[in-house]
């Protein structure tokens, strides 16, 4: 399964790859990757833990994040909005946002999307920017 410009194929199996720590309750399990090929996108998983929530941050391109299971509050630019699974964001780059799991007992995934495999994560209250493939390097859980 190799394309014409020499690049493979891949069959990615999150539940045989190992999970990286993101703190606050959540880890992410990275999918197609910069090491998986990709030149145009990024995608993977985040996992939240009951009452879980990631800090308020931007990036520096385009994300859709859909919710594949949980309940959850999909906050951005400063307003709250329920989701269900199956419901999908589109977040312009630069427009603060985060995901916090609704639920005390049940756990949260949902499945992201950055449009550029130089996709950055700038932590609002900090300022603190780093890359997303750096994450991805982050302690595995």
């Amino acid at each position: 399964m190799t394309s014409t410009d020499g690049r493979q194929a891949a069959i990615l199996r999150p539940s045989e790859i190992p999970a990286r720590e993101r703190g606050g309750g959540a880890k992410t399990i990275p999918l197609v990757t910069r090491k998986t090929g990709a030149r145009d996108f990024i995608n993977g998983i985040t996992i939240f833990e009951p009452n879980a929530a990631i800090p308020l941050h931007s990036h520096n391109c385009d994300e859709s994040v859909m919710l594949l299971e949980g309940h959850a509050i999909a906050e951005i630019d400063g307003v709250q909005h329920e989701v269900e699974p199956g419901d999908t964001t589109f977040i312009p780059a630069n427009l603060p946002h985060r995901f916090i799991n609704k639920s005390s007992t049940e756990g949260m995934k949902i499945l992201w999307i950055y449009a550029s495999v130089d996709a950055t994560r700038t932590i609002v209250a900090t300022g603190d920017t780093r890359s997303i493939d750096d994450e991805h390097k982050a302690k595995i859980a």
